[in-house]
């Protein structure tokens, strides 16, 4: 009797087995893939991204994409208005475009927005709409003619034209082909009549020129034919003549011609003897090169070996001479590594040595600071109790420092010549002192105008002050 496996664990892994299914199921429909010939544009929670050439999960509910064909769109593009050209003719054009959308992710996104929720009709038309305008304006700057003989150049004033058009819409065109010209007046097939009639009558002189060269012709080849016969019967006897003296020349060659190779097989009888001689010794001369050789393969291996022995000198001599100064070099340098260390916790210290002496400085400076700012309030304090009568007497005793500053500038001279033209009030030295005064008397004035008080009044006041304290006196003395 075999195992048998009960019925939930068989139920289990068929629940199992159906959800893996289902489970691939799901993702294989939620995965969508973009072909070589298309681009899908995913937009959604994620924002937009472009998927070109593989595959990506669309998450539902939160995520969409549409394709957005990248094949090659081939469309006619045929205005049906007339076009008018440089010289107002009216002509119909029809032409084939070829355009694509760019295969760049900027251009797809560029695509996408212009043409994405469009039917392939509606966006044939827009660009037809475009293309149509660019070749009204091409075509009013040609003539018809430019535009019949030349339709390369049209095509290629399209491509360039339409190309930033194009290009704003994420789009390149491939090719631009004019199909057919035309139009209801017969210019075109009126254009082409003087080349017909010009070709007709080339045609019918060289027609003439041919029958009046032909009639020559034929002329000259029947003088031709007389004359060539009479040369050949010349021709003839001649050649019958030179062909026995050839017969002779040809008898006597044969006669020469055996002597030669009689010859000929003596010199090379002669010449296989010598060749064997030269043979035996071109193999002397390989053996002398071979043994050469061994000899120059002996000498290869003893240099060899020399340099061997010269590899082992020099590990030798870097096993014992650089090995010791590699050790040497590294000890110098953690000897100047502590050094280094050593000098910048000295410095740090002076740093802070210096820190510490800067606030003390900045301290003295500050109280020093504080003193003096204590001493002009003082100061100030002690001016604002002056009355005027103080004030008058700072003038009064500061006068002489005054005129003796005045007088300063006469004190650097070293010489001075008067001339005198006039009295002796006026001229000469007395002008000089006359001056000094003159400024020395205008001082009050300017401590009027600094000050705004009157000196004069000021004075009075004094003089007042003064009277009034000596009057006291007297009565007291007369009481007593």
């Amino acid at each position: 009797m075999g195992f048998q496996i009960p019925l939930d664990v068989q139920v289990f892994a068929g629940l199992c087995v159906l959800v893996v299914v289902f489970g691939f199921a799901a993702f294989a429909k939620l995965y969508r893939k973009a072909g070589p010939h298309e681009a899908l544009v995913v937009y959604g929670f994620r924002g937009m991204r472009i998927i070109k050439g593989k595959g990506t999960v669309i998450i539902p509910m939160i995520e969409n994409a549409r394709e957005l064909s990248l094949e090659l769109m081939s469309f006619d593009v045929a205005p049906k208005q007339d076009l008018y050209t440089k010289q107002g003719v009216a002509v119909t054009v029809e032409a084939v475009a070829q355009i694509k959308v760019k295969s760049d992710t900027e251009s797809i996104m560029t695509a996408s927005e212009q043409f994405l929720t469009k039917t392939p009709i509606e966006r044939e038309g827009l660009i037809r709409l475009v293309m149509e305008g660019h070749l009204r304006g091409i075509i009013g700057q040609l003539t018809v003619e430019e535009i019949v003989k030349q339709p390369e150049m049209v095509s290629d004033r399209m491509r360039s034209t339409c190309a930033e058009d194009m290009n704003k819409m994420g789009l390149e065109v491939i090719s631009f082909t004019i199909k057919e010209v035309r139009d209801q007046n017969e210019y075109i097939t009126n254009m082409g009549r003087p080349d017909i009639a010009r070709i007709k009558r080339d045609a019918d002189v060289a027609t003439a020129e041919a029958e009046r060269d032909t009639a020559m012709r034929r002329a000259i080849a029947t003088r031709e034919a007389a004359v060539a016969k009479a040369q050949a019967d010349q021709e003839r006897v001649l050649a019958e003549t030179l062909s026995l003296a050839k017969q002779s020349e040809a008898q006597r060659d044969l006669e020469v011609k055996k002597a030669e190779y009689a010859e000929a097989v003596k010199k090379q009888q002669a010449t296989a003897d010598k060749s064997y001689e030269i043979q035996t010794n071109i193999m002397q001369q390989q053996l002398v090169v071979e043994s050469v050789k061994v000899q120059k393969a002996e000498k290869e291996q003893q240099v060899m070996v020399q340099e061997a022995e010269i590899l082992r000198r020099e590990k030798e001599l870097i096993a014992t001479v650089l090995k010791p100064a590699e050790i040497e070099r590294q000890r110098i340098e953690t000897l100047a590594s502590a050094e280094k260390q050593r000098l910048i916790l000295e410095a740090e210290g002076k740093a802070a040595n210096i820190r510490n002496q800067g606030e003390a400085e900045a301290e003295i400076i500050f109280k020093k600071g504080e003193a003096e700012a204590k001493a002009m309030n003082v100061k100030a304090e002690a001016f604002q109790e002056y009355n005027q009568a103080a004030v008058v007497d700072r003038l009064i005793s500061q006068m002489p420092e005054i005129v003796r500053a005045l007088a300063t500038p006469l004190s650097q001279v070293d010489r001075i010549t008067v001339v005198s033209t006039g009295d002796g009030h006026s001229a000469g030295v007395n002008k000089i002192t006359g001056d000094i005064a003159a400024m020395a008397a205008q001082v009050p004035a300017l401590f009027e105008a600094l000050s705004g008080m009157n000196v004069q009044e000021m004075m009075a006041k004094v003089r007042g002050i003064g009277d009034k304290s000596s009057k006291p006196s007297k009565d007291d003395g007369a009481g007593k």
